[in-house]
């Protein structure tokens, strides 16, 4: 079975509303490490944390993140 990538638009989310980071982690309940982690895809984060990015930039769920196969 071939392993499916998730990818996501936060970084560029982020930086229209001016925001490091830390203040993304801060507001979602996670590590400044962990979004980073997520921006580089090299970590897919749980179903909860990705619905709280995506409501943190008031955007849906699609539109942050895609999985492709």
């Amino acid at each position: 079975m071939k392993k499916g990538l998730v990818r996501n638009t936060i970084k560029e989310l982020r930086k229209r509303k001016n925001l490091s980071q830390q203040e993304l982690g801060v507001r979602v309940g996670a590590t400044r490490q962990t979004i980073n982690a997520i921006e580089q895809e090299k970590y897919a984060p749980s179903l909860e944390l990705a619905f709280r990015i995506a409501r943190e930039f008031d955007t849906p769920f699609e539109d942050v993140f895609k999985f492709t196969a």
